[in-house]
């Protein structure tokens, strides 16, 4: 298989790198997308626009999850068949995982559609900002079923150490999406309409190109398109890993859909700022989220493979770097806060409230890396419902709590963001508890085999 990676051997900490960094740079490059269109509709279109396409982060983030979730129980189930060697497993695995990449897509879009306006109207949008954001979500989840084509076909590749690609289709793939993007607003005035259609168009890029790099791969990894079928102890495997891990992010933004149910509370000026400040948050998360996608394929093989003293050493050294990975550019980033936030909006009560979720989220947001690494660990060695129900808990309950008690009696844009923090710190002594526990029972279980 070329562009393979040997995650069994060998030093750890630079392949860790190797597979991470790219990885991050992946899903940084797909927060760019959502970047460049809300930087694009506020400096050249209004702040109303921008408030639409802000206004629809969470829900977007909801709907798309639970198949993102997917994709990692793939990458898990083909990483373990290669540290196996099951050329044929590996190779039903590759078909399952496409065939389950086409069918969540298109459910995605009909359910997508359906939900547009009654769930934007359920979460109180500020009426001068509600039709664009129907807008451009419905003509977001056109494009749907190509952006889950690319992360699963993504996650194949990963499963054999190999991020590199997946960044190259991306990088294009943001270049054709901002060109596309000043073109749409500047030239045609398509505003809100015209950043959802740039995006759309860019995502069936990347599916393509992961498509085609796919079917000519060599060896088991191979996609060939006139054999897809869905295989069923491949896609039970799947999705036992995948649903509890899709779960856990839609619990994440079930309960932040609420947070910004109430942020929607402080007006068009609080939703836009809350949305600029998210595009940095997003930046640093997808730093922690390419190490639990390093935990999660290396213990995958190591385990597949039997090594239960390398799997130990993935989970610490994961552990170690995604927290200084994400501490670092959350400091950066607040520190040149006042140029970077310029860069989206030049509105005083925008940028307002852009500083004080920085100051209340963002510095923080490094505590999260301790149960994101934890549940990628346990999801690479098949445990995934449990991370998953404590996440439900130390999440989803704190912040329904915060917002329907804490913040009546203490009111205010500052109080309701400290329950993210608040959440955090609980939810990672829960899933560090449970990992403790989880992987002393795995790594007595492959010694005694």
């Amino acid at each position: 298989m070329s562009n393979q990676m040997d995650m069994l051997h060998g030093p750890l900490t630079g392949k860790l790198l190797k597979f991470a960094l790219p990885f991050a740079a992946c899903g940084i490059l797909q927060q760019l997308f959502n970047s460049v269109d809300v930087a694009v509709v506020g400096r050249f279109a209004s702040s109303e626009a921008l408030a639409a396409v802000g206004a629809n982060t969470f829900l977007i983030n909801l709907t798309i999850n639970l198949f993102v979730g997917i994709s990692i129980g793939a990458n898990a189930v083909v990483a373990n068949r290669i540290g196996q060697r099951d050329v044929e497993g590996i190779g039903r695995a590759v078909s399952t995982t496409i065939v389950l990449s086409v069918v969540s897509g298109l459910i995605l879009l009909v359910v997508g559609m359906m939900i547009s306006r009654p769930v934007l109207a359920l979460m109180e949008t500020p009426s001068d900002v509600i039709d664009d954001a129907v807008l451009y979500l419905r003509i977001y989840f056109l494009g749907a079923p190509f952006f889950l084509i690319y992360n699963f076909g993504a996650s194949i590749l990963r499963s054999k150490g190999d991020t590199r690609r997946p960044l190259y289709i991306l990088l294009v793939a943001g270049l054709i999406n901002t060109v596309l993007n000043l073109f749409f607003v500047i030239v045609c005035h398509l505003s809100v309409a015209g950043v959802a259609i740039a995006t759309s168009i860019s995502n069936v890029y990347s599916a393509a190109s992961v498509v085609s790099i796919l079917c000519h791969e060599s060896g088991a990894l191979r996609l060939r398109i006139g054999q897809l079928r869905l295989y069923r102890r491949e896609c039970g495997a799947i999705l036992r890993i995948g649903i509890p891990a899709g779960l856990q992010g839609m619990v994440f933004s079930f309960s932040n859909v609420f947070v910004q149910w109430a942020i929607n509370g402080y007006g068009s000026a609080a939703v836009a700022g809350s949305s600029v400040a998210q595009t940095f948050e997003a930046y640093c998360y997808f730093l922690i989220a390419a190490f639990g996608g390093a935990a999660t394929t290396f213990i995958g093989q190591c385990y597949g493979a039997g090594d239960a003293r390398r799997c130990r050493r993935i989970y610490w050294r994961c552990l170690v770097m995604a927290f200084v990975f994400c501490l670092v550019p959350n400091w950066l980033f607040y520190w040149q806060r006042q140029p970077l936030v310029g860069l989206f909006t030049k509105d005083l009560a925008v940028m307002h409230y852009v500083y004080l979720r920085m100051g209340c989220v963002l510095i923080f947001q490094s505590i999260a890396s301790s149960y994101e690494i934890s549940a990628s660990a346990m999801r690479g060695f098949g445990k995934s419902f449990l991370p998953a129900l404590l996440t439900v808990f130390g999440t989803c309950v704190i912040r329904l709590v915060w917002v329907f008690t804490v913040c009546p009696i203490m009111p205010g844009y500052d109080n309701l963001l400290y329950v993210y923090p608040i959440s955090w710190v609980l939810t990672g002594v829960l899933v560090c508890t449970a990992y403790g526990f989880a992987s002393r029972k795995a790594w007595k279980y492959i010694e005694e085999k």
